[in-house]
């Protein structure tokens, strides 16, 4: 099957999301300018959260959590930032404009197999990893067989955490500069891009698609982060919240990302199909 997780929904406030989570808000402008060493780009970083997405689409921002340090002998910190949805690695070269160039694949999702041998993901996979909170995401589902000449019809369907909290998807980030013709970087605001990990889908998810975003529990949110250790693959392997989440039939008005509003995660019709993940 193709790519998953391609669209998802968020409706927390950056500010309040790190509030809830004892995070430093570098995603609303909040944080003071020796916290944002990293994180001043103009494009996804700063004020510019504009409310709740139930529709988020490749490249669009996204709040992600960290854990950085502020100097390099202290302690690292949960920091929120927001980034470009589809990780841009730092060897990507420039365009004439001095943006990056992406004429090649989004990269959205990084395999849980390969994060750690992948060119483009292993240099973030050491010390560059990260969560991206979400309600939910969506999935569409083959009806049948395909007509002559045609694709198959699809039903989507919205991958929820049941207690109404957010799930947090184990993610890689990257902070990308142009560099001048000696290779050296630019003193310009950085970019910053991530991507979401997904691995083997388990459960009922595997009726819907064959990968699935890998969850972290919050017991393990700090063991994945910490930019001091190698990446646990173990997280990779396991099931973190897969326990949370239910399954909901949802309307094809999520198919246009023109749509954006509360009745995309709605259930489809008066009877929905839901499935609880135990």
């Amino acid at each position: 099957m193709g790519r998953m997780c391609g669209r998802f929904a968020v409706t927390t406030d950056p500010a309040l999301l790190a509030e809830k989570i004892m995070a430093i808000d570098e995603a609303t402008g909040v944080a003071a300018a020796s916290e944002q060493k990293e994180s001043s780009g103009p494009n996804y970083s700063g004020p510019n959260y504009s409310g709740p997405n139930y529709n988020v689409a490749p490249t669009q921002a996204v709040s992600v959590v960290v854990k950085r340090h502020t100097e390099p002998d202290d302690q690292s910190t949960r920091r929120v930032r927001r980034m470009r949805w589809g990780l841009i690695p730092p060897w990507v070269k420039a365009t004439a404009d001095g943006r990056p160039d992406t004429k090649g694949p989004l990269l959205i999702n990084a395999r849980s197999e390969r994060v750690a041998s992948s060119p483009a993901f292993r240099g973030s996979a050491k010390s560059k990893r990260c969560l991206v909170p979400m309600d939910g995401w969506y999935e569409w589902r083959p009806d049948g067989e395909p007509a002559s000449g045609k694709k198959a019809p699809k039903t989507p369907f919205y991958m929820y955490a049941g207690d109404g909290e957010p799930l947090f998807m184990a993610g890689l980030w990257s902070t990308w500069r142009p560099r001048d013709d000696a290779g050296a970087a630019s003193a310009d605001s950085p970019l910053l891009s991530c991507t979401i990990i997904t691995a083997d889908a388990a459960g009922p998810l595997a009726d819907i698609h064959d990968r699935m975003p890998v969850t972290i529990s919050e017991r393990d949110w700090d063991r994945w982060l910490d930019p001091d250790l190698p990446v646990d693959e173990g997280l990779l392997r396991g099931h973190g919240d897969l326990d949370r989440i239910e399954i909901r039939e949802v309307s094809r008005l999520v198919n246009n990302i023109r749509n954006n509003g509360p009745e995309l995660i709605e259930p489809a019709g008066p009877q929905p199909r839901q499935a609880t993940l135990l």
